[in-house]
């Protein structure tokens, strides 16, 4: 079989800021991760990253090597440690299979997958967990390979949050709700979700303003320690967005909950005010999505969380269900 790295053209690396150019699987550059080090390990890490090619190839070996590999309290090895491989056309993809490692001891495996012979699209959804140090692509020796058909919206959406934004605890990377949404659009991302760790830092927005995006979406509200906080941060980190990119749509929206009381209640005036502030001052390309919506009529609400905070893969699609319309609405208009 013929090998190709990721590293090297004609296979397209999504999802990774500066990929082209630092040829690392990192979301974020040391010099971030040095003034906000709580992001560390999260920031090395690349949920939502994804391998794009196109084959003729009847069987696709994937290789891939861990630096770390590390047990999940919420997440099976399947959900967060593992590939998941997708070919055809990319809003009607098929499922292939997965690639995933033996135990929790095997910082590198391997899989072969078969397909038709047809030339088609593979696109491999990266984990969640770890941080990946290499992943090479093999296909019979008769078979090319060529680029990625382009995404119909190619300049990301970039979501900024909190281990839900991240995809926890879906039962695989395909399954959160920002990925779901990249599926049925066509919509190339960014995911910006660091579980506990994205408190709206302003070191953070200014990292952000260095990246081209379509669309910026933020619900970190789960990882505000209080609300004070998030009184605090909100605006502010809206503003610093907002002046950087007087233009591009901003989607605000509170965190999703199996019950909303009075904590909720308050996290969402806070995210709202941001939003009516900024009506008020003439912008009108900011969005709100309150996120009660997302269960409120849902007679079994309670069977979408895994611990009433993380949305399971139901949580997730009723999640999609509300955003994608705005995120479909956005699109046609830009």
């Amino acid at each position: 079989m013929k090998q190709y790295s990721i590293f090297n053209e004609p296979i397209k690396v999504f999802g990774v800021p500066f990929f082209d150019m630092t040829k690392k699987l990192t979301r974020l550059p040391d010099e971030i991760i040095q003034r906000v080090p709580s992001l560390d390990f999260l920031g090395r890490r690349c949920p939502g990253a994804r391998v794009g090619f196109r084959t003729n190839s009847k069987n696709i070996k994937i290789k891939i090597k861990y630096e770390t590999l590390s047990i999940d309290v919420g997440m099976s090895i399947y959900a967060c440690q593992s590939a998941f491989v997708f070919a055809g056309e990319r809003c009607n993809s098929k499922f292939l299979g997965l690639v995933s490692p033996w135990n929790y001891d095997c910082k590198e495996f391997e899989k072969t997958l078969q397909k038709s012979g047809e030339m088609e699209d593979v696109l491999i959804l990266l984990p969640r967990n770890e941080i990946v140090e290499d992943v090479t692509i093999s296909i019979d020796d008769e078979a090319e390979i060529l680029p990625p058909t382009p995404y119909k919206h190619s300049k990301p959406i970039l979501y900024y949050g909190s281990s839900i934004t991240e995809g926890g605890i879906s039962c695989n990377p395909s399954s959160a709700y920002n990925s779901i949404i990249s599926r049925h659009l066509d919509v190339d991302y960014y995911n910006f979700g660091f579980s506990g760790n994205a408190k709206g830092e302003l070191e953070m927005a200014d990292y952000i303003n260095t990246i081209d995006f379509s669309i910026f979406v933020y619900d970190y509200d789960h990882n505000a320690p209080d609300v004070e906080h998030l009184k605090r941060t909100h605006e502010p980190f809206f503003k610093r967005i907002r002046k950087k990119h007087p233009s591009v749509p901003i989607v605000m929206m509170t965190r999703p909950c199996a019950t909303y009381g009075d904590d909720e209640i308050a996290r969402r005036a806070v995210v709202k005010a941001t939003y009516d502030n900024a009506v008020l001052a003439g912008d009108k390309n900011v969005y709100f999505i309150d996120g009660e919506r997302y269960f409120k009529d849902f007679s079994d609400r309670e069977l979408c969380f895994i611990d009433t905070v993380h949305p399971n893969d139901l949580g997730f699609y009723k999640m999609a269900e509300i955003v994608e319309p705005v995120i479909k609405e956005i699109l046609e208009k830009i």
